[in-house]
């Protein structure tokens, strides 16, 4: 079975072809938006606002794009009324499902989020009904090829990292979301290249799922990260290899 390491890597390359067809970036330009909104346009004293930039330039955002949206969210211009909610629910084989949106019509985006749970074999929860089941954490994903286990260890746990995982054909670096920025930096510095890095809802425990229902479940989550007012889908299930590499 496959970890959360792989399930994120996959999604992280899905999301690198999303931005050809502008898709990332305007998700990456409303969290900018939303970041200088309510913890200003300052991102040495803004770290939602700092790690939305680093997102951004990771990929290869214009710097006037990134700029635009931090004074839309200051209000220097003009631009759209955001407001941003996490709704929760259950996918197929019971797998836990968070999904932050980013939205200037609320009842537009419950909607859309409902119809694609519905539709695909899920169902929308209440508030807590499976966030508890998720840590927020700092989040890398490291291929086993690129550095040795014990240097990565070494390295990741002085800077300030919580754990290092193996997780079959990646090293997971865990942190707390304080200390994401000076891990990745002490990573950076060694020219370790990462496939993840980001602050990101964490699974507890992961729900293993096969054949049709892990089929449903992949179309689920494509269909609620199509969605224009969704930005982060989270979710805890365990999909077995061949699933995977598909």
């Amino acid at each position: 079975m496959s970890g959360h390491s792989k399930w994120a890597n996959i999604k992280h390359r899905k999301g690198a072809a999303d931005a050809k067809r502008g898709k990332v970036f305007t998700k990456l330009i409303k969290e900018i938006t939303m970041a200088a909104r309510l913890g200003g346009g300052d991102a040495n004293a803004n770290p939602r606002l700092r790690a939305a930039i680093l997102a951004a330039k990771a990929e290869n955002m214009p710097k006037d794009n990134m700029e635009r949206a931090i004074k839309k969210g200051t209000g220097e211009l003009e631009g759209v009324n955001y407001e941003e909610n996490t709704y929760e629910g259950y996918g197929p084989g019971g797998v836990a499902i968070l999904i932050d949106s980013v939205t200037d019509n609320k009842n537009r985006a419950v909607s859309e989020i409902r119809h694609a749970l519905t539709k695909h074999g899920g169902n929308m929860g209440e508030n807590g009904c499976v966030s508890w089941m998720f840590d927020k954490k700092g989040y890398l994903v490291i291929e086993k090829g690129a550095v040795e286990e014990d240097a990565l260890m070494e390295l990741a746990l002085e800077a300030g990292a919580e754990d290092v995982r193996d997780d079959g054909d990646n090293f997971e670096v865990i942190t707390e979301p304080e200390s994401f920025e000076t891990v990745k930096a002490a990573i950076d510095a060694k020219e370790i290249p990462y496939v993840v890095a980001e602050v990101s809802m964490v699974p507890q425990n992961l729900t293993p799922v096969e054949g049709e229902t892990a089929q449903k479940l992949i179309r689920l989550i494509d269909a609620l990260e199509d969605c224009d007012d969704v930005q982060k889908v989270y979710n805890n299930a365990d999909l077995p290899d061949d699933i995977m590499d598909e």
